[in-house]
């Protein structure tokens, strides 16, 4: 008997281009026309071929079809929009040249919806870090960011927050024994659900992700992230936490994905910047179409980021409170570096890319950190539609890291935190308070966008670093 099966040489003599699209063209082939003749399967695949747009929403064929436009367009330069879509700019005279510049590229792709810079914002890469763009149906694994998911977290506990020479050790020593930056991890991770998520096995980027994933969770990265205990003070008894107003010793972490984040990002963005080819200077903008299987990989790749993420920052409390002999009366949690399926006033589903920036949807907690000495903020999200329900995620640099290790000294840096009271273990020039904005600046540009419900002030910070801040007797 005579076999029915195509080979992909003779898709390729039939004209379909080397590729990924002859292998989903087997793969539809053999699911939906398995008992047709060679004969059927050529001429279904022939009309394909020919117009693979009228076809794109065909129930069998469609993938294909979709496979063959992309393949098309694969080596186009996709050009932007002559002008671009109107924002809203939040404190415009504290940000640099080169981070606007990087929105108004930003606002002139064709999936772009609509779009706000914070108050925070400063240049990064692609979108600006503080940009939020909504797009349709696309999704930006550089608008997202490397560390996908990144977030802040804060726990609050019945404890008096003294912070004496003595308890200063204390805590000191809490930090030091229970949390892990940058390439340091705990000898025995704990375990957590995230980790038995089925798409480790299923996507192949994060099979080869999964026992490093295990062996960071828990820890912190480097650069501007911390764990830290200071006092959260709540100003009114209605703050959404249930508790009375007053002051409560607080724990605050900021951290991210870790290696699994980083290496998804980098994945997926040169995926995308391999298949939409876009001019340089929006080179980094490169999206993925969501109807693809690679914007659906990226997509569930992202959110399983997102939940490692907040794991890593759940077991970091966890550990904190174990140490205090503690429970914690409350805690607060919201991240940046990501994309949400939301709705414009229209109804329409819209792809809402946060690169630092914070969810600020009308009763959404969250916290905006300031620097290690400036307070950072407790609110509560009022929905203002011009800024796509968004607000800064921290005070923003006001020195790039190479300007701040050029012009600033360690001992004036030590003098700085000596004078504000506060301990760090653990950082570098490029992260001394003196490189950010101030944020009481940055609150008063955005209170259309959040209410203040309390205020958190570091006391003991640790980073990833040495101990060149130590305090001189």
């Amino acid at each position: 008997m005579a076999t029915t099966k195509l080979t992909g040489k003779e898709l390729r003599q039939l004209g379909y281009p080397e590729g990924k699209v002859i292998g989903t063209a087997m793969k539809v082939l053999e699911a939906h026309f398995k008992g047709k003749s060679k004969k059927h399967k050529l001429e279904l695949l022939q009309r394909v071929l020919e117009n693979p747009a009228f076809y794109q929403k065909h129930e069998k064929l469609g993938a294909v079809a979709k496979g063959l436009i992309i393949k098309t367009e694969h080596n186009k330069t996709l050009e932007l929009n002559a002008s671009r879509i109107p924002y809203q700019t939040y404190g415009a005279e504290g940000i640099e040249q080169g981070a606007v510049h990087q929105m108004e590229v930003a606002m002139k792709l064709p999936v772009t919806h609509s779009g706000a810079l914070m108050a925070d914002a400063h240049q990064g890469y692609g979108l600006p870090i503080g940009g939020v763009l909504a797009t349709k149906n696309a999704v930006i694994p550089y608008g997202v960011g490397v560390d996908i998911g990144c977030r802040m977290c804060m726990t609050l506990y019945d404890l008096p927050p003294l912070f004496s020479y003595d308890a200063v050790s204390d805590f000191k020593q809490l930090l030091e024994d229970n949390s892990r930056f940058g390439n340091a991890t705990f000898r025995r991770p704990m375990d957590h659900e995230v980790l038995e998520n089925k798409s480790f096995g299923e996507i192949n980027i994060l099979k080869s992700l999964k026992d490093r994933a295990y062996s960071q969770i828990g820890s912190s990265g480097g650069g501007n992230h911390f764990v830290e205990f200071g006092v959260a003070e709540l100003l009114s008894d209605e703050n959404d936490l249930k508790l009375p107003k007053g002051k409560y010793l607080a724990v605050l972490s900021h951290s991210g994905s870790r290696g699994l984040g980083a290496n998804i990002a980098r994945h997926y963005t040169k995926l995308a910047m391999d298949k939409c080819k876009l001019p340089s200077e929006a080179k980094h903008l490169a999206w993925l179409d969501l109807d693809t299987e690679d914007g659906q990989e990226y997509w569930i790749a992202m959110n399983l980021a997102g939940d490692y993420a907040s794991a890593c920052h759940h077991q970091i409390h966890e550990r904190m409170a174990k140490a205090l002999g503690e429970q914690p009366l409350a805690m607060v949690e919201n991240h940046h570096n990501f994309a949400w399926k939301e709705q414009d006033a229209e109804g329409e589903e819209i792809i809402v890319h946060r690169k630092g920036a914070t969810p600020a949807g009308k009763g959404v907690l969250g916290i905006i950190p300031g620097s290690m000495t400036a307070p950072g903020f407790i609110v509560r999200g009022k929905g203002e539609k011009a800024s796509i329900n968004s607000a800064s995620h921290g005070a923003g640099r006001v020195m790039s890291r190479t300007r701040a290790k050029q012009s600033l000294s360690k001992d004036e840096v030590r003098n700085h935190l000596k004078k504000a009271g506060v301990t760090v273990i653990g950082s570098g020039l490029d992260e001394a308070p003196q490189a950010y904005k101030d944020i009481h600046q940055v609150m008063k540009q955005q209170v259309d966008l959040v209410d203040v419900l309390g205020t958190f002030t570091p006391k003991v910070v640790r980073m990833c670093g040495g101990n060149e801040f130590a305090q001189r007797d």
